[in-house]
């Protein structure tokens, strides 16, 4: 669970190169503008962040 995203470590990420933009324009078709991240990385962009499940549940 990811809760209260965080723009100063949002800046903080990008300002150290965990974040980078992508920008996806192509020949008759923009992509448009993506944010990268590493997975991993995702939680530390919040105030606080909680693993609920440790493994799928499957029914």
């Amino acid at each position: 669970m990811l809760k209260n995203f965080s723009i100063k470590k949002f800046t903080e990420a990008l300002n150290s190169g965990n974040i980078v933009f992508e920008f996806d324009a192509r020949t008759g078709h923009n992509h448009g503008t993506k944010c990268r991240i590493a997975e991993n990385l995702l939680p530390t962009l919040y105030e606080e962040a909680k693993i609920v499940l440790d493994k799928p549940h499957l029914l």
